[in-house]
């Protein structure tokens, strides 16, 4: 092997370390890019919080949802919280209207029992009115509470 070709592998080895600590210089500790993030704009948010047959008890899932839009809201200020208990038509329309005002009253004290930060609510509860079509369907998905918290920035 000629003088040339050992100055060619020396080069190409420069050239390649060179690569590799340019790589080092642009990637952070842990060896994952950095992620530029925005921060969260301050939006309205809904949610709905799904109830099992005859029931106002907010679920293990219902409550994840609850505790991950409350903490969403806490670095704006929340305007209003809408609250709006609905039943399916299955049962008497007083006990629908009813169990709605229990599911309304779950939400409300999930949210505050997670830190949402105060504001004034505005509760409703629809019982089983719209659960059923004009044609006589029932509407799937009834058993719920819709929550809207109007956000703006502080």
């Amino acid at each position: 092997m000629g003088l040339g070709m050992k100055t060619w592998t020396i080069a190409a080895l420069s050239a390649g370390a060179g690569l590799v600590l340019a790589g080092c210089a642009t990637t952070p500790p842990g060896g994952a890019r950095a992620k530029i993030e925005t921060p969260a704009a301050c939006e309205n948010l809904t949610v709905h919080i799904y109830f099992e047959p005859e029931s106002a008890e907010v679920t293990e899932e219902g409550r994840a949802v609850l505790a991950q839009a409350a903490s969403s809201a806490k670095a704006c200020k929340v305007e209003r919280v809408k609250v709006l208990g609905l039943a399916d038509a299955v049962g008497a329309p007083a006990a629908n209207l009813e169990l709605s005002k229990q599911r309304v009253a779950s939400v409300t004290q999930a949210l505050i029992a997670n830190g949402l930060p105060a504001a004034e609510f505005d509760l409703a509860a629809a019982g089983q009115q719209g659960a059923v079509t004009a044609s006589g369907d029932a509407r799937p998905l009834r058993r719920r509470a819709d929550v809207t918290l109007e956000l703006t920035t502080p």
